[in-house]
């Protein structure tokens, strides 16, 4: 049977895409037009098969190679050879040691009095700022993200070396001017646009170099929660060693930090739902201004709404791979050497597995809930061999920094700031995300 979809373009889809305002609204387009299975031209690719369906997502959990031409936008990035796209030998050894230093509880424990310090920080910026612009969510809390997994993964890092405002905006850069270049026709500015990205890179480039020289010698053998320290002891070599760095800074400041600013953003327009939070935090903590790390399994709704925001606004908006042998999706057969276009956000809006999509629901988390829904109907970190390593620090990253901040603060929106979403990576808005930070005190009636 012929999977519906668009028809081929000379172009392989870039002028669709690009009139759709990028890939991350494209794929909802197909999805609410053609279905659960799409086949549409993507740029690099050719053709690909898109499955928001969860249940037939299963039959492609397995699979470990990703298309080349869809990531090269993070090539740059990785002058030992694209971490995002090596081949299952390769990755599997490097996916193995970033398990080891972002996944384990104990370190989480470990660094967790750290990321208190660091949201206090923010906190006490943002208590002293009272500008009528508000603060802006995303600027500060990728800043704040960034500055977390310099403290976890590579083992303290001198705040002189690290410019997490110049690092994130070089970042920025690199990836605007990548994933436009897939979709755009060539111009007259691609020279500077060029030179925009080579400055990035190289300023990139030399603030990991500065790291590296400073952890050079400075490190017990052995100690897992150091990412620079167990990729040495791993027998990475000193080129792939300095992409997985700057892989994992782009990875976990740019999730994380998206992803409290998201929740912030809904609960500064759901005020019912900020109040539940904030009894929570209020019976749970008392007058503690922060969670210990045993806090965060008792702060059930929270979690929920961060899931639900995750659902709404997943930070990573899509993924992909690569068939290495036919598999056969509902009444359709994809032949090997195909590429499944993975539509997280189009999944997450798929209103055969999350009735009135649109609509914030934490309750759509609750135990039974979850029990009830597909379990690849929520990927907000993908799925597979090739999902997120990091998914549980970020996860205990966010639900800390919102706690703090929540527990502070009420937030509401700055009136007239327009949000619109827009594909760097991750899924962003375009002129972040402004609210205005209210002590809860002067915010209760």
């Amino acid at each position: 049977m012929r999977i519906p979809g668009p028809a081929t373009r000379d172009d392989d889809g870039a002028a669709a895409i690009g009139a759709a305002g990028g890939l991350h609204l494209y794929q909802r387009q197909l999805h609410d037009r053609y279905g659960d299975v799409v086949q549409f031209p993507l740029p690099g690719v050719g053709t690909a098969v898109s499955v928001a369906d969860p249940v037939l997502l299963e039959r492609t959990a397995r699979l470990d190679e990703r298309p080349e031409a869809l990531f090269a936008f993070l090539s740059p990035l990785c002058e030992a050879g694209n971490l995002q796209v090596i081949g299952a030998e390769e990755h599997t050894p490097w996916r193995r040691v970033l398990l080891d230093v972002l996944a384990g509880r104990p370190s989480h424990e470990r660094h967790f009095g750290e990321f208190v310090a660091l949201a206090h920080d923010l906190a006490d910026r943002w208590a002293a700022d009272d500008g009528a612009r508000g603060v802006a969510l995303q600027e500060d809390l990728t800043a704040l993200s960034l500055r977390m997994i310099c403290a976890y993964a590579l083992g303290g890092t001198d705040p002189a070396l690290v410019d997490t405002g110049r690092v994130v905006h070089a970042f920025e850069v690199v990836l605007t001017e990548s994933i436009g270049q897939m979709y755009r026709p060539p111009g007259a500015d691609e020279e500077a646009r060029a030179r925009r990205v080579e400055d990035a890179l190289r300023y990139l480039r030399g603030t990991v170099d500065r790291v590296l020289d400073a952890r050079r010698g400075s490190r017990a053998r052995g100690d897992r929660s150091d990412l620079v320290g167990a990729l040495h002891d791993a027998g990475m070599t000193p080129a792939r060693i300095r992409d997985t760095v700057m892989v994992t800074l782009l990875a976990a400041h740019h999730t994380t930090g998206v992803a409290v600013s998201w929740t912030l953003h809904l609960l500064s327009r759901h005020p019912g739902a900020a109040d539940r939070v904030a009894a929570e935090l209020d019976a749970v903590l008392g007058e503690r201004a922060a969670p210990d790390h045993a806090d965060l399994r008792r702060l059930t709704y929270l979690d929920m709404v961060l899931k639900e925001a995750m659902r709404l606004y997943p930070p990573g908006p899509y993924g992909a791979r690569r068939t290495d042998e036919a598999i056969t999706l509902g009444p359709y057969e994809i032949p090997a050497g195909s590429t499944v276009f993975y539509p997280f956000w189009a999944v997450h809006m798929n209103p055969a597995h999350w009735p009135e999509p649109e609509r914030f629901d934490p309750e759509r988390f609750t135990p039974r809930a979850v029990a009830g829904r597909a379990r690849l109907a929520h990927i907000p970190f993908g799925i597979g061999p090739r999902s997120c390593e990091g998914a549980a620090l970020a996860v205990v990253e966010a639900q800390l920094v919102l706690a703090v901040l929540l527990k502070r603060f009420r937030f509401r929106p700055v009136p007239g700031h327009e949000v619109t979403t827009v594909e760097r990576f991750v899924l962003r808005a375009a002129d972040d995300i402004r609210v205005v930070a209210e002590p809860r005190e002067a915010g209760r009636g």
